[in-house]
């Protein structure tokens, strides 16, 4: 046992069978590089052992109890994919002269599989068709670099000149498509890992059907790594996507889809040189045909840019603007006077704030209906200036400069007089940092717009200037009020006007998703983000109903000894339309759309029934349900939870009951009343996202919780050399007798440092990964005495 430990530290107790494989597969690459083992036997006996595993761990997947086909399906299907790769590798030392046609067969049938699998597989994405074309053509040009490399690289001895190429040709697309997979906008998910297997299982067979196996040729070995992490692949991902425990990633990683296929060109080219061998014509066929993806991925370009400009041709540019910015520093022509800071009452003749017939309107509402469309009741005469001031600066050799959309929050519960006097001070203010030449002009009913000629960098700089000029308090009636200000950036780059104020508007709306008092640019990922906001807007309600929404399950584990203790529900929702949405992207929209209660409902419900089943073979584990504040302070929320308690029969103190800490604060005094009746009740309560702060240190005096849950930054050492501030949280936890947990462990040394800072309790990757109840119900059974 004690010699056991070191290693279920270093690896966890899940990846055990992958690293004791990874290590047999080295250890057999070494006696094929020797000769003291032929190649072929090598990669038969390396594929075998992949298989065996990934089979294993993809029939667990396919025969796993629960409601829904889908991943069981998929299971079902690259299960059969990896035990045809393995067999097609093992009959190489069996096949003879006549096993590169074999293997082509296999590859095949292990293709046919792999597609069918995972167009079952839960989590995968389909993105739009000019997203799918825009990748496609990016993507050629690297391809045919990796498919060259392929051609110098692969021996001409043997090996007619169609099937090397088309070998080559193979291997190149197999390549960038595993960059792709493991390079993407979505590379840490399941769905995308399990596809970058299935490349590589494919790219190894393609090289075992063309490199020589007999025992002279140890170039076969190159072949092994790709064919067995490949396989191992396969099953992670799916495993991944069937519990979707991995987080998303929203934007792809582009150096290795960049640097990686040069690279491997480069070094090919090398050893082909320094073989003493000359360029033949097909090596430079294939240089020449990555031009042509090159000069389309241009005309594509070039094509959006003219799109933008046909846009805008019915508007030129009529130098309105450039009339505008001739007016008196700091002055709108026909503004008045700039009136002290804090006077708001509505200036004479701010009806004219634009000039040159433009009409400045406070009021003039800003409803948005759509990514696509004009703020329905702008003033045209605003909208005219702001245009023709963008056009203007578009129309330049070397456009440059930006639009800035600003907008006031907080005024909406006043009448249409204090909403102007806010809006006039704050343009008053923000006169005050904008440059001479920039234009200041009406846009919206609580905001205003802002060009500058100036670059991104300098148009950035001045959006913060804004946000700290019209953070401070107004005066209005006598009384101080605060508003929140939404800030969205476009730069000006050859795009058309009404392009680039979509654009801005659509950053706008960003930074008041994300909690205003921001500024956000726009960027090439933003309108599919918005996009997707819109979609899980429209599917979320009726998810209950419609039966789509899951739970997950993750370990909470004594740091003592390893020994489970329990575990913390996690919602999923598994949307047919949208794929597994996770709890970080659905709760903000829930939120907005006044739907948590609703949600979280149905997690207290339906995990107080898992604990319920779970309770015949385990008595001792308790179940941790995370409850929003908004939720918890509601009159009735006590009674409502003793009452599902009861109709499942479970135990008061199994239910862990968690809030977040940063939320209490808002409504102490109820959130001490709901836990303290909680607690009356026998349910354990816990304090999540714990901070060790002064004011959340003095706050948990008056907080009546069992558990205390603190993130691994409190774990670690503080860049000052004091002690790590665990020590404090665990000293103040001994005196309240308050239980700590150390959450979010994704590594041994955070593991470690959390047990030695005094920590009773484990939670994270680095100790289990969150599954759904079967798989952790068996992850239980390997502890039969566990009871805390």
């Amino acid at each position: 046992m004690l010699l056991a430990y070191p290693f279920r530290v270093l690896v966890p107790r899940r990846a055990a069978p992958e690293a004791a494989t990874s290590v047999a597969v080295a250890l057999l690459l070494l006696a094929g590089v020797v000769d003291l083992v032929p190649p072929a036997v090598v990669a038969a006996l390396a594929a075998g052992a992949g298989a065996t595993l990934a089979g294993l761990r993809l029939s667990r997947l396919a025969y796993r109890r629960g409601t829904d086909p889908t991943p069981r399906a998929a299971g079902v299907l690259l299960d059969a994919a990896v035990v045809a790769a393995g067999l097609t590798a093992v009959v190489l030392p069996l096949a003879g002269i006549g096993h590169t046609i074999a293997v082509l067969i296999g590859s095949l049938v292990v293709a046919a599989l792999s597609t069918a699998g995972l167009n079952r597989l839960p989590g995968r994405s389909r993105p739009a068709a000019s997203v799918r074309l825009r990748w496609l053509v990016e993507s050629t040009g690297p391809a045919v670099g990796l498919a060259l490399a392929g051609w110098l690289l692969l021996p001409t001895d043997g090996l007619p000149v169609p099937v090397r190429l088309v070998a080559a040709l193979t291997l190149g697309g197999l390549g960038m498509a595993s960059l792709n997979a493991f390079a993407g906008p979505r590379r840490r998910s399941g769905a995308s890992v399990c596809r970058g297997g299935v490349l590589l299982t494919v790219g190894g067979l393609v090289l075992l059907a063309t490199l020589p196996s007999a025992p002279a040729g140890r170039a076969a070995l190159l072949a092994v790594p790709p064919l067995v992490f490949g396989m191992l692949l396969v099953a992670v991902g799916a495993a991944d996507a069937a519990d979707d425990t991995e987080p998303v990633e929203r934007v792809a990683a582009a150096w290795p889809r960049a640097v990686l296929p040069a690279a491997v060109l480069l070094l090919a080219s090398g050893l082909h040189l320094g073989a003493g061998r000359a360029p033949d014509r097909t090596s430079v066929l294939l240089a020449l045909a990555a031009v042509p993806p090159l000069v389309l991925r241009e005309l594509l370009r070039a094509n959006d840019a003219a799109t933008s400009g046909r846009r805008a041709a019915h508007r030129r540019p009529t130098g309105r603007a450039l009339q505008h910015r001739r007016a008196a520093p700091g002055r709108w022509p026909g503004t008045p006077e700039p009136r002290p800071e804090g006077a708001l009452g509505v200036p004479e003749g701010a009806a004219t704030a634009t000039g040159a017939g433009s009409t400045w309107s406070p009021d003039h509402g800003s409803a948005w209906s759509g990514l696509n469309r004009r703020p329905a009741s702008a003033s045209p005469g605003d909208r005219a200036a702001l245009l023709d001031a963008l056009a203007a600066i578009g129309d330049v050799p070397a456009p440059a400069g930006a639009l800035l959309l600003v907008d006031l929050h907080g005024t909406e519960g006043f009448g249409p007089t204090a909403r102007e006097d806010v809006l006039a001070e704050a343009v008053h203010r923000a006169r005050a940092v904008i440059a001479p030449d920039d234009l200041l002009t009406g846009c919206t009913g609580t905001g205003f717009a802002v060009v500058t000629a100036a670059g991104p960098v300098l148009a950035y700089a001045l959006g913060t200037r804004l946000l700290s000029a019209l953070s401070p308090p107004y005066r209005l009636a006598g009384a101080m009020l605060r508003v929140q200000t939404s800030i969205g950036l476009a730069e000006v780059s050859g795009a058309g006007p009404a392009d680039v104020l979509r654009q801005a508007e659509l950053a706008r709306r960003r930074a008041v998703q994300l909690g205003r008092d921001r500024v956000e640019w726009y960027d090439a990922f933003l309108e599919e983000q918005l996009v997707r906001r819109l979609d899980l807007e429209r599917e979320l309600p009726g998810a209950v109903a419609r039966g789509e929404l899951d739970l997950v399950y993750q370990p909470v584990v004594d740091l003592a000894d390893g020994q489970p203790v329990g575990a913390e529900a996690l919602l999923r929702w598994r949307s047919p339309v949208l794929g597994t949405v996770l709890p970080a992207e659905l709760l903000p929209v829930a939120e907005d759309l006044d739907l948590v209660g609703e949600l979280e409902w149905w997690v207290l419900d339906r995990a107080c029934r898992q604990l319920s089943d779970w309770s015949v073979g385990v008595r001792e584990l308790w179940m941790a349900v995370n409850v929003t504040t908004r939720e918890l302070t509601t009159p009735d929320f006590v009674q409502r939870l003793a009452a599902v308690l009861a109709a499942y029969g479970v135990p008061p103190e199994r239910l862990v009951v968690e809030v977040s800490e940063p939320r209490v604060a808002g409504d102490l005094s109820t959130v001490v009343a709901r836990l303290a009746g909680l607690r009356s009740l026998g349910v354990r309560t816990a304090l999540d996202d714990f901070r060790a702060e002064h004011a959340s240190l003095a706050q948990l005096r008056r907080l009546p919780i069992d558990l205390l849950k603190v993130g691994p930054e409190l774990v670690g050492a503080r860049p000052d050399g004091q002690p790590p501030l665990i020590d404090v949280v665990v000293n103040v936890g001994e005196r309240l007798g308050v239980e700590i947990v150390a959450e979010e462990l994704e590594s041994s040394t955070q593991v470690e440092g959390a047990r030695r800072g005094g920590c009773r309790y484990g939670q994270g990757f680095a100790l289990a990964r969150p599954a759904t109840a079967e798989r952790v119900e068996a992850y239980f059974e390997e502890f039969p005495s566990a009871s805390r």
